[in-house]
């Protein structure tokens, strides 16, 4: 089995700035980090960043410029550096990891951020 585990969210203001990282405990072999999801209130949850195993990158629109994902391989933790938060930003911030070949999908509790005007 493969556990995910959020944390670093927070009630912040606007302009501030928040790290959310996730790490990945169990068996862990030919399962790689997907990206990060967001789910505000009443709204379906959207992929806010992503990371290939290969390293590459990709950002929602919303958040191109502001948001940074990275990951520590030795650490089993990917990271989601969020600068310039925007009241926007608000939901639960969700990990995701996928298994390379059965495309099972994990994900965690998710963590709460929450950004006042």
């Amino acid at each position: 089995q493969v556990q995910l585990v959020e944390s670093g969210g927070d009630l912040v203001q606007a302009g501030a700035s928040l790290r959310l990282s996730c790490t990945a405990s169990g068996i862990l072999f030919n399962v790689n980090f997907k990206g990060w999801y967001r789910q505000a209130p009443g709204k379906q949850r959207e992929l806010v960043a992503s990371i290939s195993i290969g390293g590459n990158t990709n950002y929602g629109d919303s958040v191109k410029g502001r948001f940074t994902i990275s990951r520590n391989t030795a650490k089993n933790t990917l990271y989601l550096q969020m600068d310039n938060l925007k009241p926007d930003d608000t939901g639960v911030y969700y990990c995701n990891a996928i298994h390379q070949y059965r495309r099972d999908e994990y994900w965690g509790q998710g963590t709460q951020v929450t950004v006042s005007s």
